[in-house]
């Protein structure tokens, strides 16, 4: 199975800057998905961390999995549009090698065990065939709550004393 970025973006909510997959390899439904992250100089991030010697920051990888997971999990839920995914746990982390501009992560998250709205994955990111990350994350499928244009502050909000 592949999906370019039209596919990704009409399976999970995330927008740019955010957005941090590129594109879907292979998915196996419901047991595991391989996807690519490529990492530009032209990220936000890049400008702060660190300037001089750019590093993909450790969490964002870990956001990259994440997202790749919720590809796998949104996929095959019919009505996907109205649910989210949150972090639950994070656990195992480690980071292996530095992340910089030019590489290409190859993301692939495994299903270790799924029970209703919870499912815990093992991630793995790789640069060219090399472990640069890996954790378990657990994540919480949750209904999206909209907020009715009634129920949003139309009244101006006194100011403290």
């Amino acid at each position: 199975m592949f999906l370019d970025i039209n596919g990704i973006l009409k399976l999970i909510p995330h927008r740019y800057p955010f957005l941090l997959v590129d594109a879907v390899e292979e998915m196996e439904r419901l047991k595991r998905i391989v996807a690519i992250k490529n990492v530009s100089i032209n990220e936000s991030y890049f400008q702060g961390h660190f300037p001089g010697q750019p590093i993909m920051p450790g969490v964002l990888i870990l956001e990259s999995m994440a997202q790749t997971a919720a590809l796998l999990m949104l996929h095959d839920i019919p009505d996907r549009e109205k649910k989210l995914l949150y972090f639950a746990a994070v656990d195992n982390a480690r980071f292996r090698r530095p992340v910089i501009p030019g590489d290409q992560l190859k993301l692939e998250v495994k299903v270790v065990n799924w029970r209703g709205p919870v499912c815990k994955f093992q991630g793995y990111a790789y640069v060219r065939g090399e472990l640069a990350a890996e954790a378990e994350m657990i994540c919480k499928m949750a209904d999206r709550e909209t907020t009715p244009a009634a129920a949003t502050v139309t009244e101006p909000v006194e100011k403290a004393r």
